[in-house]
């Protein structure tokens, strides 16, 4: 799409700095650097992926800023081990759902200083989406359908994710690949690979897209049944 012609490759020194340096002297000092290099190619980037996106999930949301499509910076620190202030990679997400916290699904970006992430689904289910979750996954029709959604990411290279109990879940009853599933807590699919070239280039936007298509089965299914 015109207008987005990749990240510089000044967006990869800032984060390699800002791994370096996780403190908030550091980051005061390059805040320019910040602003120049991250926030603002980030929200080229969600304007021409959001828009090139509606045209294969019409549904999906996006808004090119922080706290909307681009994640924060700032780590929250209140509950974890690492107290370093700051995220070292730049997260963009564009979802589906009631709203952005609320997402039934959604397609994510990350950019971190020697690898990026291109992924599609729900990394989470709440208490109320896991139990409609676990309803479709045995429904009559939506069961196989997600089976098929299933196999068809993976044929494409990209295995599901979010296995995480031991045991069937109490009041179900399933075998093989349906009782498998069962077993997530979350389903999405995605993976982490070295920097492309095309990063820091407009060809970044179908070098996504391809990804996204071959994980689209996975969302269509997320959004149609939850």
């Amino acid at each position: 799409m015109a207008g987005f012609s990749g990240f510089p490759t000044e967006t990869l020194t800032f984060l390699r700095g800002l791994r370096r340096h996780n403190n908030k002297q550091w980051f005061h000092d390059h805040r320019s650097d910040y602003e120049q290099y991250y926030i603002e190619p980030a929200k080229e980037f969600v304007l021409a992926a959001g828009a090139a996106l509606q045209a294969i999930a019409p549904g999906i949301d996006y808004e090119p800023k922080v706290n909307g499509s681009i994640f924060r910076v700032n780590r929250d620190i209140r509950f974890s081990a690492d107290k370093t202030p700051y995220k070292d990679h730049i997260d963009v997400w564009f979802w589906e759902g009631p709203s952005r916290r609320e997402a039934v699904s959604g397609f994510y970006f990350r950019i971190a200083p020697d690898a990026v992430g291109v992924g599609v689904g729900a990394h989470g289910f709440d208490k109320h989406r896991l139990v409609a979750y676990r309803d479709a996954a045995v429904g009559p029709s939506s069961g196989p359908a997600l089976i098929e959604a299933v196999a068809a990411v993976g044929k494409a290279g990209f295995p599901a994710k979010g296995e995480h109990y031991k045991t069937l879940p109490r009041g179900y009853e399933a075998e093989g690949e349906t009782a498998r599933l069962l077993r997530y807590r979350a389903l999405w699919t995605g993976e982490d690979v070295d920097i492309p070239a095309s990063l820091h280039n407009g060809r970044l936007l179908q070098w996504c897209m391809t990804r996204w298509k071959k994980q689209l089965p996975l969302h269509r299914w997320l959004v149609d049944h939850l």
